[in-house]
């Protein structure tokens, strides 16, 4: 029974739109009691909501709806009965302190208390930004007073139309972050219709046009009942995912030097305080492009370190198998070596001295290989070679290989002899070039005969 609560506000207002589209004087049952009823049926809809386990996320948004509503109240009962001229005031505050709530109500009714990361408010930031730019062009020009009498009028007139943009840069900001969830949209639409509704409100009053109970007024409640049916939408499976598409923050930053051409090429064409996002949002976009640049540096030394032998600096096995993978339609060879007698180094005079040689082992395997040759260490003794040319040619790379460990290495006064065994499999496109070469290796180590051709099975 008390999911039927959520269509209670819906019908009200339904109701209320159409009485007022049939009988649009004022009232008193319309425009003071069913009118307000509808905002405190919204407020109880959202507290019943199963789907939403965020405490704080409720009450923020039920404390800002009704705070809103208080001012609604007494604007209203002023209307058609007397109250003291403090009553305006206080209805004024009311409305203001609407803002703050709501602005954190926002984020937290789709994240259910998830924490933006720092790139993602940058992000956030940059797009909510490139959209005040355009709203304050388009909009905010055309609803600031020009001329008022009474102060207090005016602060609040001000006051407004700014949080109320500040309110729809969070909404689209929690609108693409949330990839146009039904959630997200429909707590966008609540926003947006509230935030135009008052717009349109000052608009009117300032040209003289306003009349209480008009049918304009219910864009408020319009605005609150989406809000509290966006409480009662299922979340979406990729409700974590709360990243802004790259789309949205090239529109922002392409935004930006538009609007300010245009200030520069048609002076007067836009008020000149709309330079104030515009800006902001270019620095924070030369930011962003930093951080990007930075990241992309980041990740490919991570890769290079990924396929990168630590202790030789050579390719590893990674990077090899990768290789031999676009090798199948190149004339050449794999060779692979492992080295002989390399064991007993490290037990003699222990595991420093060994990887001396093998670093001295990999400088004369380099220097002996022609131009565009991958060598790589495959781990432990065990080296990679793939080399382009014909059978011949490849071979005779495999003899020179072999003849670089002829002669000993000195390495702190110590003269090491080490050899190698390779096997050698020419690329005929009969594909397992590593298994074959591996067998060719492992029958040369056995009959110590220094290079092994691998032959067709």
């Amino acid at each position: 029974m008390y999911r039927s609560i959520r269509w209670l506000a819906p019908s009200l207002l339904a109701g209320h739109l159409l009485l007022k589209t049939l009988s649009p004087g004022r009232s008193v049952l319309l425009d003071l009691i069913i009118y307000n009823a509808i905002w405190i049926l919204a407020i109880a809809a959202i507290s019943q909501s199963p789907l939403s386990n965020d405490s704080i996320a409720i009450a923020t948004v039920s404390l800002a709806i009704a705070l809103w509503g208080v001012g609604s109240i007494l604007n209203s009962y002023a209307d058609f009965y007397s109250l003291p001229d403090s009553a305006d005031l206080v209805a004024q505050l009311s409305y203001t302190f609407f803002y703050p709530l709501a602005l954190l109500a926002i984020p937290r009714s789709l994240t259910r208390g998830r924490r933006l990361n720092p790139i993602e408010l940058l992000d956030s930031t940059i797009f909510g930004l490139g959209i005040s730019s355009i709203a304050t062009a388009l909009f905010l020009s055309k609803v600031f007073p020009q001329s008022l009498m009474n102060l207090q009028d005016q602060f609040f007139s001000l006051l407004f139309p700014i949080c109320d943009l500040l309110l729809l840069v969070m909404a689209s900001v929690a609108l693409v972050t949330h990839r146009l969830q039904l959630r997200a949209l429909a707590l966008f639409c609540g926003i947006a219709l509230f935030s135009a509704t008052d717009l349109l409100y000052l608009w009117l009053v300032i040209d003289g046009n306003y009349n209480f109970g008009q049918i304009s007024d219910d864009g408020w409640l319009i605005g609150i009942v989406l809000i509290s049916l966006s409480f009662w939408l299922t979340p979406s499976r990729t409700d974590s995912d709360v990243t802004i598409h790259p789309v949205f923050i090239a529109l922002s930053i392409f935004i930006s030097p538009t609007l300010l051409a245009l200030i520069a090429l048609r002076p007067g064409i836009f008020p000149i305080y709309i330079v104030i996002p515009t800006i902001a949002t270019l620095f924070l976009a030369f930011i962003r492009m930093a951080i990007v640049i930075r990241q992309a540096r980041n990740l490919g030394e991570e890769r290079v370190l990924a396929r990168t032998d630590e202790l030789t600096g050579l390719p590893n096995r990674r990077r090899l198998i990768a290789e031999i993978a676009t090798f199948s339609k190149a004339e050449g060879a794999l060779l692979l070596l492992d080295l002989n007698h390399f064991k007993p180094v490290n037990d003699q005079y222990g595991h420093e001295i060994g990887n001396l040689v093998l670093q001295q082992v990999a400088q004369r395997f380099s220097r002996s290989l022609p131009t565009g040759a991958v060598l790589a260490r495959l781990g432990g003794d065990e080296f990679g070679v793939l080399i382009n040319g014909r059978y011949e040619a490849t071979l005779e790379a495999a003899y020179a290989l072999q003849a670089t460990l002829s002669y000993p290495f000195l390495i702190e006064g110590r003269s090491i002899t080490i050899g190698v065994s390779i096997g050698h499999v020419q690329n005929d496109g009969a594909g397992n070039l590593l298994e074959r070469a591996d067998a060719a290796m492992y029958e040369a180590k056995k009959s110590g005969v220094g290079v092994v051709q691998a032959y067709l099975p």
